[in-house]
């Protein structure tokens, strides 16, 4: 009887399910849902410009790695179309645009282009989630189980251990933002005009031994936290602050203090930068280095790396520093848009799968060669991306002076390992090795640019404002006599005219 009775019991639960199958599409229809699998995702994606590969490699431009060799023959936005289709059985077509800097992507957005995935760094992700636009990463996208979520299996455990750490609002930046690539700023210098030393501070900048000669950042985030770093120079090098047990928090705190005094400190000495630089640049300090316009240049590390690879190419040698009193460690990432996914279950999907499609081991290493920034994913159990570091950089057999540069702590979390060790030429040491993975000395000292609300950020663009249209400083002395006096004249005009019509 028992059997019978388990017997009958499938048959009704088979008949449930059967009627709960027919009926769901209905249930869904009803909710205003559907599961009717789209015949095309159009998927709109907004970059930095020429910040992924864009293939058409030459042969000779291979990389032979002991685990097989990488080249990017198609675009990478080509290669993703097609690797979904071929994955998930759905077509996707990518709608490609740029940006040139935060500021530009955020204005976009409120002119009111609708994009489903973007790449900010982490200052204009914090200010995007303070405003709410953004959509959480699914669930599913950090399931490790599934062999086609690269990110999350690949993820360097230093990275996502910061943007686990990094919140707003009570929020990690982990929960929006799915890292691209990251780095650290710092100088890109000439060594046969500029020393090691003079480049190891902020204050080159507006040093006049290199009047004319020096380029700064042209936006207001990264000029603000130069400035604070060669005002504040000798108190952020003091032993008292460096070995403050709160000293990563009150590095921060102090690296984006935006009180009215320190502003006003800012634009003043912003103002003397301006009179001392080259000039202030977004993109043209890469070429004019290597040119020889100047002799030292404000940069992000990866950008660097290009200025050093093309200054090779011509035999031309140029290193890079990072400021003793510390740097600014940034990341650009992922993010999806309400405005853009708006609740479209297969738009999110299509657009977490191009996360992960560029968290391939294999495409990681074709961006990275492509752009020459540093991907967030150190590859998991795949050991691709440090094998490409060792191609890089690694030192010839018969090389004589060579260094130990360990990077380790991008790797992984075992402080005990010795497989991420690069034997590297000694000159390496301070040039694109460097530049690509700084030392952990440099990691300890850097500081991340925090969200500022609406009121700090009206009153650091006003100086930007002041220091970018007129320089107070470049007024002479007979001018102010000059304009005192007229508003003298314009005060009495007005008395005057003020007492002749009360008489």
């Amino acid at each position: 009887m028992m059997r019978k009775k388990n017997k009958c019991i499938s048959l009704i639960f088979a008949f449930c399910l059967m009627i709960g199958l027919v009926l769901s599409p209905f249930q869904a229809e009803a909710a205003g849902e559907s599961n009717e699998k789209p015949k095309e995702i159009k998927l709109r994606v907004c970059n930095w410009e020429e910040y992924i590969d864009e293939g058409d490699w030459d042969e000779e431009e291979t990389i032979d790695l002991d685990s097989g060799d990488i080249i990017g023959e198609n675009s990478m936005v080509e290669d993703f179309e097609e690797w979904y289709y071929e994955t998930y059985g759905i077509k996707v077509s990518v709608e490609y645009s740029t940006f040139g800097t935060n500021e530009d992507l955020y204005n976009m957005l409120t002119l009111g282009d609708v994009y489903d995935l973007i790449c900010p760094s982490e200052y204009m992700v914090m200010k995007l989630m303070a405003e709410e636009q953004l959509v959480p990463l699914s669930d599913e996208f950090f399931n490790k189980s599934d062999e086609n979520n690269y990110y999350i299996n690949g993820v360097s455990p230093y990275i996502q251990s910061v943007f686990e750490k990094s919140k707003i609002n009570g929020e990690s930046w982990s929960k929006y933002m799915a890292g691209y690539m990251w780095g650290v700023t710092g100088i890109v210098y000439n060594p046969e005009i500029v020393s090691e030393e003079d480049a190891s501070t902020w204050k080159i900048l507006n040093n006049p031994d290199y009047y004319r000669q020096v380029t700064i950042k042209d936006n207001v985030r990264d000029s603000y936290f130069a400035a604070i770093g060669a005002l504040h120079s000798e108190e952020l090098m003091s032993e008292e602050f460096v070995n403050d047990p709160e000293y990563s928090r009150k590095l921060e705190e102090l690296m984006n203090d935006t009180s009215e005094e320190s502003i006003k400190e800012v634009q003043d000495y912003l103002q003397d930068v301006k009179n001392n630089a080259y000039s202030f640049e977004t993109d043209s300090g890469k070429a004019d280095m290597v040119t020889g316009k100047v002799v030292a240049n404000y940069q992000w590390s990866g950008d660097a790396v290009y200025s050093m690879d093309q200054a090779d190419e011509d035999d031309f040698t140029l290193a890079f520093a990072v400021p003793k009193e510390s740097t600014n460690i940034y990341f650009d990432g992922w993010v999806m848009l309400k405005s853009g996914v708006d609740g479209d279950p297969y738009k999110q999907h299509a657009a977490e799968a191009f996360i992960n499609f560029n968290s391939r081991p294999d495409n990681v290493i074709r961006n990275m060669y492509y752009i020459g920034y540093t991907s967030v994913i150190s590859g998991g159990d795949d050991p691709r991306i440090f094998e490409y570091a060792d191609w890089n950089f690694g030192a010839e057999d018969d090389e004589e002076d060579v260094t130990d540069y360990d990077i380790s702590y991008f790797f992984t979390d075992d402080k005990e390992s010795e497989d991420y060790i690069i034997t590297a030429p000694t000159s390496q040491v301070r040039r694109q090795l460097f530049a690509q993975y700084p030392s952990s000395d440099v990691i300890n000292r850097s500081s991340i640019m925090i969200y500022f609300d609406k009121e700090q950020n009206e009153a650091i663009n006003q100086m930007w404002i002041n220091v970018r249209c007129y320089n107070a400083h470049d007024i002479p002395i007979w001018a102010w006599g000059i304009a005192a006096a007229a508003v003298l004249m314009i005060v009495y005009a007005a008395v005057h005219k003020y007492m002749n019509k009360r008489n």
